[in-house]
């Protein structure tokens, strides 16, 4: 069996995968619905509705209780994998991504006020999660998991 076969066939891999693309695909539809514009670095980029880190991590751990069991090792590692990434991007990265947008503004308002510029670019706001962006991608996950299996 090559290596592409046996990547295909690992089916907490694929439906990892799926989770991200879906959230992925859909965080850049509803961006455009909202906003009006394309923006393709919605496509890979971080935040957003619905949290692909959240999606991602859910499929993994639904397709890991599908094939393994609710009580073995490889669904603990998965659900606590789960626990900590969506905890993770809805505390520390939300937090970052409140503070650029901070920092933006006030580089703007100097920038504004003395004509100088104090940095070449701004810094990415879209990095953490809202609990509601986190519960949608984990019930996308979770949904993509369980189909997919």
């Amino acid at each position: 069996m090559n290596v592409l076969e046996q990547l295909l066939g690992n089916r907490i891999l694929v439906c990892a995968v799926a989770g991200w693309f879906v959230a992925q695909l859909l965080k850049t539809i509803i961006h455009v619905l909202v906003t009006g514009k394309f923006d393709p670095e919605r496509l890979t980029g971080s935040g957003g509705m619905p949290s692909s880190h959240s999606s991602t991590v859910c499929a993994m751990a639904a397709a890991a209780g599908q094939i393994y069991g609710l009580g073995s090792f490889e669904f603990a590692v998965t659900v606590i994998l789960a626990i900590i990434v969506m905890h993770d991007a809805m505390g520390v990265r939300l937090e970052t991504g409140k503070q650029a947008k901070l920092i933006n503004e006030i580089v703007e308002t100097f920038k504004t006020m003395n004509g100088k510029t104090l940095a070449e670019e701004k810094l990415k706001e879209f990095v953490g999660h809202t609990p509601l962006q986190v519960l949608m991608g984990a019930l996308l996950g979770i949904l993509i998991g369980l189909l997919l299996v």
